[in-house]
């Protein structure tokens, strides 16, 4: 497991070029079939527009995959992938729409003007870094809860849930290269009266 750059939420922005509207939409996804659910979702709302172009890149396979939905071959769905790969986002999925305006916009053109409705989009949906996290839980008692509470923050975790009962278990995650300083520091601070136990691994953005 390592980390990766993705979407942070499904979103769109357009313009217009030479009287052509150019509409990009983006979202986060994590399979081939998430990705053709979008896909099909805007081709069913722009079922009149001239052309539906999509690219997608998935960790899952190492998946890359575009459509120049009729347009020149090379123009339209390669540079729409292009800006993903150059901006090293995975797990995601672009679809340019273009209602055409009448006026050709030659091969340079096209592939401008598809590459930043990609741009576009992408920048309207967010880049986020998802790291690989351990999920942690710590049992302690009610004199050390307030400085679990402020410790957990130090090493960028994030608390999930707490449970207040005869004692006080706090469930939380954090970038798994901070569980071993964050380990040392609880014991340090507890002197070794309390230490955290690993439920499992995940990836959050942090």
């Amino acid at each position: 497991m390592s980390d990766y750059l993705t979407l942070r939420k499904e979103a769109s922005d357009e313009f217009i070029e030479k009287r052509s509207r150019f509409i990009g939409y983006a979202k986060p996804v994590t399979t081939q079939d998430e990705a053709m659910d979008f896909i099909n979702t805007i081709r069913s709302r722009h079922w009149d527009a001239t052309h539906n172009v999509y690219a997608y890149v998935l960790r899952d396979g190492q998946a890359r995959r575009y459509s120049d939905d009729g347009e020149p071959s090379g123009t339209a769905g390669v540079p729409v992938l292009d800006v993903l790969l150059k901006e090293n986002i995975t797990d995601c999925v672009v679809v340019a729409t273009r209602y055409f305006g009448g006026v050709l916009l030659g091969a340079g053109g096209l592939v401008r003007a598809y590459s930043h409705t990609s741009k576009i989009a992408v920048e309207a949906a967010g880049i986020v870094k998802m790291s690989v996290c351990t999920v942690l839980s710590v049992t302690c008692d009610y004199n050390y809860y307030g400085r679990l509470t402020s410790l957990i923050p130090e090493f960028e975790g994030v608390t999930e849930d707490t449970d207040f009962g005869e004692n006080v278990t706090v469930r939380f995650y954090m970038p798994s290269v901070n569980v071993p300083l964050f380990d040392a520091k609880l014991i340090d601070s507890s002197f070794g009266k309390f230490s955290s136990v690993k439920l499992g691994e995940k990836y959050a953005e942090i």
